[in-house]
């Protein structure tokens, strides 16, 4: 039978090595008195220790069990621990930070945060151990401490995760567990009518134009192109505009990781005004600062938030509150843009992939609602009769 019980210990009589006697234990050939008190049990690849033969023998017992039922995987019992969740789980981030799968610096911080909360949870808890209820509890613990969304996210990275070690055929698909539901709603921003949208655009350019005319031309863009995003357009370079073709490219979005570049096509206005500026080196950031009016070296790209303290500055002095440069700009657009377009087209513009995500652009608002009641209303029936009446018509009777 394939693996056995050995000792490192021999008899202290006549040196030779303790046997199996397959009934109580390892004893010396020659001495039946001498018996060893330390045991191994070597199977296949593993061995394991033990202080009593009796654990000895179940362990090998079910070792065996294992094996006649498709079930033993010699890396359970490894010390290194290959199966281990933590172990699994650094190298995969590992990967994600450096590997072919490799994601941007603030999309890793995340992942990394998320998974160091799953390795206080389970460490180096076996991965095929962990199952539906382990993650349930997981996630109800973390309901406690953050918003449902993020513990969606979570579900996100440990889903990936376990699709990673499917892959790589560390465990196989039928070892993948079933995942809990995490029900989430997103919240909605606060967004402002398009006479208020154009009155803080004006007032910023009021305000800054003087200084640097890329401010208001920055906030311009997210008010036009709705398919970038403020953190996208932060970090265009010069050589991203193309001015011969109209198109701006965006390298670092939220697609990044797919390796595609998102162009958006620019306006002959737009185009008109970049030809009339002082054109920069390849490699500089577009929406720089031109001056020391603004407090900063001339050439320092803007910071990340500085289009937002712009269109701050300019909300306060219009008396415009809870509104931020998100929601008053891509969110604003895409709302007021239903007057004109159907959803499927203003997804388009807007260049989501998920429903889910764009459902938020496109919610109903009072106006439509009760455009739709004012349709759905009996008085719309009983008004539209008494026009006919007053116009000489009678209802044809059935």
């Amino acid at each position: 039978m394939r693996g056995g019980i050995y000792s490192r210990q021999k008899c202290s009589i006549c040196g030779l090595k303790f046997r199996d006697n397959f009934r109580n234990g390892l004893v010396c050939p020659v001495h039946d008195e001498q018996r060893a008190n330390k045991f191994i049990v070597k199977f296949g690849g593993v061995f394991k220790n033990f202080n009593s033969y009796d654990e000895a023998h179940r362990a090998l017992t079910g070792f065996r069990y294992e094996t006649d039922q498709g079930k033993f995987d010699e890396r359970d019992y490894k010390k290194g621990k290959p199966l281990g969740f933590q172990t699994l789980a650094e190298k995969w981030l590992e990967y994600k930070l450096h590997g072919s799968d490799k994601v941007k610096r603030k999309s890793y911080n995340n992942l990394n945060n998320y998974m160091q909360q799953a390795v206080k949870e389970w460490g180096h808890t076996n991965i095929k151990e962990i199952g539906y209820a382990q993650l349930e509890d997981f996630f109800h613990n973390q309901l406690k401490r953050v918003s449902p969304k993020t513990v969606h996210n979570m579900k996100s990275c440990l889903h990936s995760f376990w699709t990673w070690l499917r892959k790589r055929k560390v465990i196989t698909h039928g070892q993948i567990p079933e995942f809990p539901e995490v029900k989430y709603k997103l919240s909605y921003r606060k967004v402002v009518g398009k006479e208020q949208q154009i009155a803080i655009l004006d007032e910023v350019k009021r305000i800054s134009f003087h200084i640097n005319p890329r401010i208001w031309l920055g906030i311009k863009w997210l008010c036009t192109y709705i398919s970038i995003r403020p953190g996208e357009l932060i970090k265009i370079n010069e050589s991203d505009i193309d001015v011969s073709n109209g198109y701006i490219f965006i390298k670092n979005h939220k697609t990044e990781g797919q390796g595609e570049i998102k162009s958006v096509p620019l306006l002959p206005a737009d185009i008109e005004f970049i030809k009339s500026m002082p054109t920069g080196l390849p490699h500089l950031r577009f929406f720089r600062h031109t001056s020391r009016l603004s407090g900063c070296r001339p050439g320092q790209a803007f910071g990340e938030k500085y289009f937002y303290k712009w269109w701050k500055k300019a909300c306060e002095n219009l008396g415009i509150e809870g509104v931020d440069l998100y929601g008053g700009t891509r969110h604003t657009s895409a709302v007021a843009l239903r007057k004109f377009h159907s959803p499927e087209e203003i997804k388009r513009g807007t260049m989501h992939t998920s429903n889910k995500a764009f459902e938020r652009y496109f919610r109903l608002e009072g106006d439509d609602l009760r455009d739709i009641y004012a349709s759905a209303t009996p008085e719309t029936k009983v008004a539209a009769t008494s026009q006919l009446k007053i116009a000489g018509f009678k209802k044809k009777e059935s």
